[in-house]
């Protein structure tokens, strides 16, 4: 039976590189897998997938996915997705579709909240919708969990704005709640 699974992480946890390792897999064992990015994470070209250590593959866009044929859909063994967070509500519920009557399993790799910490639109449905929520760690300056990704200004922790932004280590840094409330980066 296929399943919809989100695995969140703050920013840096590796969840690009853990997608981009999921295909490798079933791509090894001789299945397809099919990467999947929302167009509006244009950071890294058109249709490529990168994660900060240095891992890359061509991708489809999820407004792409959501056109393609029911026979097209099927003959893929695994949907992996990146930057689920960005999704909308109508595009999980899509996955959902695939995933019930289609019977071709999803994985969702992304934010579960924002800088302020609201919920992303996509995220808030994965949490609701999907059969297999994981966290995928990481850790803070001080080594404690963190889980909060916190915005940086000139190195400075900021509280409001937009809440999409596209950035990467420039722009934010993942901290535990604690340094996070303090705007504490650890001289970062």
């Amino acid at each position: 039976m296929a399943k919809l699974y989100f695995r969140h992480g703050a920013m840096g946890s590796s969840k690009t590189a853990n997608a981009l390792m999921v295909q490798y897999n079933y791509i090894e064992r001789g299945k397809e897998a099919l990467l999947i990015k929302p167009k509006l994470d244009n950071r890294d070209g058109e249709i490529i997938l990168r994660s900060r250590i240095g891992l890359e593959k061509p991708c489809e866009f999820m407004e792409d996915l959501e056109q393609m044929p029911e026979e097209v859909i099927r003959k893929y063994a695994c949907i992996i997705v990146d930057e689920a967070q960005f999704l909308t509500k109508s595009q999980v519920a899509f996955l959902v579709h695939i995933v019930d009557d289609f019977e071709v399993p999803v994985i969702c790799y992304g934010l579960r909240t924002d800088f302020k910490h609201d919920l992303f639109e996509g995220s808030m449905w994965l949490m609701a919708w999907a059969d297999k929520i994981e966290e995928i760690k990481t850790v803070c300056w001080c080594g404690r969990g963190a889980n909060c990704n916190a915005r940086l200004v000139d190195g400075t922790v900021i509280y409001n704005g937009e809440q999409i932004m596209m950035g990467g280590n420039e722009s934010y840094i993942s901290l535990c709640r604690k340094h996070y409330n303090e705007g504490n980066t650890g001289g970062q």
